[in-house]
């Protein structure tokens, strides 16, 4: 199993999912981290030369097709993982995640180590109401 956490120093979890500029992967066998990997992760700076059309259909931010598509572009390098943990992210990208197949997970735990164990052991508590 691989889970992805949303990181810009491989030891905390950052806390907004556009602004991260990695994606430490962590594979896991028998409930042990058997490989860690450092991927660069696409965020918001990627997409500022492309132009920002305003929504005409009353989505709230994040959630029209052009924002799905970059976060597709941004998941990209995480398809092979089962979940994504981040401590801050918006409602738009949580539910491309799960469009993806990819569970999103907002936490407040900012150690990817105590993140990783909570996760496995199935006690992170998933913050909903940190959507933005």
């Amino acid at each position: 199993m691989k889970i992805a956490l949303i990181t810009d120093d491989g030891k905390t979890i950052s806390q907004h999912f556009g602004r991260a500029q990695y994606y430490l992967v962590a594979t896991l066998e028998n409930g042990q981290i058997v490989n860690r990997e450092m991927r660069d992760k696409l965020g918001h700076s990627h997409f500022a030369s492309q132009p920002h059309e305003e929504d005409k259909t009353g989505q709230p931010h994040g959630m029209d097709a052009d924002s799905h598509n970059k976060h597709l572009q941004m998941s990209e390098t995480i398809t092979d993982c089962e979940a994504l943990l981040c401590r801050g992210m918006g409602r738009g990208a949580y539910e491309s995640m799960k469009i993806r197949n990819i569970r999103p997970m907002v936490t407040d735990i900012a150690s990817i180590d105590e993140a990783i164990i909570a996760y496995v052991n199935g006690q992170i508590v998933d913050h909903i109401e940190k959507l933005h």
